[in-house]
């Protein structure tokens, strides 16, 4: 039996022994999994004994070093706890942007009192992290940020607007783009600085959309005094002053290859569930079919494109652990994804029909079906745009002119 193979059988054991069977249930949502920070509560006994397992084994984030909360994993050897996670429909023990997007940009960027600091406290779930990415006047084209970050010796003085921020009202630190350099060509002159949310003259509104409730937020820098260093060589900066786009490139593929590999149709709008959900509502014919061909044709056509899509997401996977790197492919991966995530709702409302788009007294109950269809429509907007995903693919993965 090879090395891997043995890895393979001592984690499906230690699954087995370790991760609690309420942990087990496969509905997975933004508001049941453990997200950690400051302000976190554990929502069961379940959910604290198992991120407490999996943090005495570094496999909250299996493949960061040792020396920073992780476990040291290669590769191929996260890629197998995560499969023998995902076949016992195990949630994951924690979750949040710093360590699918600030993390792997520490990593890469930052310095051993920077990934010390930082890396291993979120490893711990002991500080959750939004991104400052967006602002009114820069979406897609985020170079044009104008974000004022000036040196004022000992501190950074910053004044501005974020917008779009994911969860900054619950949110402990932020990573941020401002512009350091307000003469050098916009790609020049943006900076990559951490700050600490309690800041003074740190703000923040939620944002509210059609489905009733949202994570976004808009948050607001009034003369935010933040120290050129939380320590020696621990710098509130993160790579070069005025090199931060280098940063940022590297942070938005971890976006996108994050928004790209999760499963668009998986659990309650997934094929798994989506042709037995139809047959309930809407019965059989004589044959034994679901009793209405189109519908059936447009779930058998969402399972087939998830099949393939999936099969891509594996083989991408496999290329960026030989050492090729995900880069402008993420955006492939994105945009698949958006759309099949679009779609699973979309297929369950058009199962459901006008049910579906209940309102009650108080609106679109948060969570229900409507308030989900609503929602995803957002995915073909945040974390780029589909046009913006489709001129990355037409230059960068295809090769194809600009004019």
């Amino acid at each position: 039996m090879s090395d891997l193979e043995n890895f393979r059988t001592e984690m499906r054991a230690w699954l087995e022994e370790n991760c609690p069977n309420e942990m087990r249930d496969g509905d997975i949502t933004a508001e049941n999994q453990c997200w950690g920070g400051r302000q976190w509560e554990f929502q069961s006994e379940a959910q604290k004994l198992w991120f407490e397992r999996a943090l005495s084994k570094g496999y909250t984030v299996p493949t960061w070093p040792k020396e920073y909360g992780g476990a040291g994993l290669s590769a191929d050897e996260a890629k197998i706890l995560d499969e023998e996670r995902k076949a016992i429909n195990a949630r994951k023990p924690l979750s949040n942007f710093g360590i699918s997007m600030l993390g792997p940009a520490l990593l890469a960027f930052g310095t051993h009192e920077q990934k010390e600091q930082h890396l291993t406290a979120i490893a711990r779930g002991e500080i959750r992290w939004c991104q400052g990415y967006s602002e009114p006047g820069a979406g897609s084209d985020l170079a044009s940020l104008k974000m004022k970050c000036e040196d004022e010796g000992d501190h950074w003085l910053i004044n501005g607007q974020k917008i779009w921020t994911s969860n900054a009202d619950i949110s402990d630190w932020i990573f941020c783009l401002v512009r350091t350099d307000f003469d050098a060509p916009k790609h020049k002159g943006i900076t990559f600085i951490l700050m600490d949310m309690a800041s003074e003259g740190i703000s923040v509104k939620p944002i509210v959309l059609i489905s009733g409730h949202s994570p976004f937020c808009e948050t607001f820098f009034e003369n935010v005094k933040i120290p050129k260093s939380y320590g020696e060589n621990n710098a509130s900066v993160v790579g070069e002053v005025n090199r931060g786009w280098d940063v940022a490139k590297n942070l938005l593929v971890h976006e996108r290859g994050m928004l790209g590999t999760m499963s668009p149709l998986r659990g309650t709008s997934g094929p798994e569930s989506l042709g037995k959900f139809a047959v309930e509502e809407i019965g059989l014919d004589e044959s034994g079919r679901l009793d209405d061909p189109a519908l059936r044709q447009n779930i058998a056509q969402a399972e087939l494109d998830n099949w393939a899509y999936n099969l891509t997401v594996e083989r991408l996977t496999d290329e960026a652990n030989a050492g090729n790197g995900l880069g402008a492919k993420s955006s492939m991966l994105k945009y698949v994804a958006s759309e099949l995530t679009k779609r699973g709702t979309e297929l369950r409302m058009d199962i459901e029909g006008t049910t579906a788009a209940t309102i009650g007294e108080d609106g679109i109950e948060y969570g229900s079906l409507a308030n989900n269809w609503l929602y995803n429509r957002a995915y073909s907007i945040l974390g780029g745009t589909t046009e913006v995903q489709f001129n990355i693919i037409s230059k960068r993965v295809l090769g194809l002119p600009s004019q």
